[in-house]
């Protein structure tokens, strides 16, 4: 099955190019990746530039000035983009594990979303992974990660190389199977049903509000947290600001409370506007 992978980028170069070399060594081979840069410099471009040539990846680089945090806005004209029909979501700070498009291929169902999970690195050990790391899958393998200094958590079974394991903690673990940002994949026709995202939404839940809507519309959400698994780098988060986290919390509010499943704030909005 073809797949679109889509991530956010903003200003990061070094971690996107870490994501890129992630990619490229995937069991999963049939796939375009679509960066949604929400107004990057030249830098992340040169990135992304070096990173098609050496990988021979189909990489779309779909950009708009910078106007603050409009993370909403160039996710949906990164889905408006898209070529094939499923859609995975990651961030454009999150390594995948070698086999985290194999799972979310091989788990796909109709009228479901994939939620999948993360390991979050410590900063010294997100900036000393290499590219040998990461395309020997060192990067995403809990056992290496404790030789670097990791400590031991139950978060690591995450990163277990045993399918069987990884099914059965799925199957056992009590955390809800919500939208992820950094981990989530549905059919494109699901999301285009919802409109995409809410683009009046800033830093703060707003890929939640995204799910609530695909469950208010009878799409449920399936646990993969074990099986499809990424490490996220850790960086300062400068656009968390508390006015955009209780605007968010209030549209939230709304959907959850009128069981909306279409918001008139997201890809169509976005097209008349042109």
């Amino acid at each position: 099955m073809k797949v679109s992978v889509i991530f956010t980028t903003y200003n990061h170069p070094k971690w996107l190019e870490k994501v890129l070399w992630g990619f490229s060594v995937q069991t999963h081979t049939d796939f375009e990746i679509i960066v949604a840069d929400d107004g990057s410099g030249d830098e992340t471009k040169a990135v992304i530039d070096r990173a098609r040539d050496e990988s021979g990846m189909s990489i779309q680089h779909i950009w708009h000035e910078d106007d603050g945090f409009q993370k909403c806005v160039i996710l949906n004209k990164a889905i408006v983009a898209s070529r094939y029909e499923y859609l995975v979501f990651t961030d454009g700070d999150c390594i995948p594990a070698p086999d985290f498009l194999e799972w979310h291929v091989r788990l796909a169902e109709k009228n479901k979303f994939l939620s999948g999970g993360y390991v979050k690195l410590p900063i010294d050990l997100s900036r000393s992974i290499t590219k040998e790391d990461i395309c020997a899958g060192r990067a995403t393998d809990a056992t290496w990660l404790k030789e670097q200094g990791m400590k031991s958590s139950l978060k690591l079974l995450k990163l277990t190389p045993s399918a069987s394991l990884a099914r059965f903690l799925d199957s056992v673990s009590m955390t809800r199977a919500s939208w992820n940002g950094h981990n989530a994949s549905t059919w494109k026709e699901h999301i285009l049903a919802t409109n995409g995202f809410d683009e009046r939404m800033q830093y703060g839940g707003q890929d939640r509000e995204f799910g609530e809507r695909l469950e208010n519309m009878g799409i449920k959400g399936k646990r993969i947290r074990f099986r499809a698994a990424c490490v996220h780098l850790d960086h300062p988060r400068g656009y968390a600001k508390p006015e955009s986290i209780a605007k968010n919390k209030a549209i939230r509010a709304e959907t959850r409370s009128t069981g909306l499943k279409r918001t008139a704030f997201g890809i169509e909005h976005q097209e008349t506007d042109k």
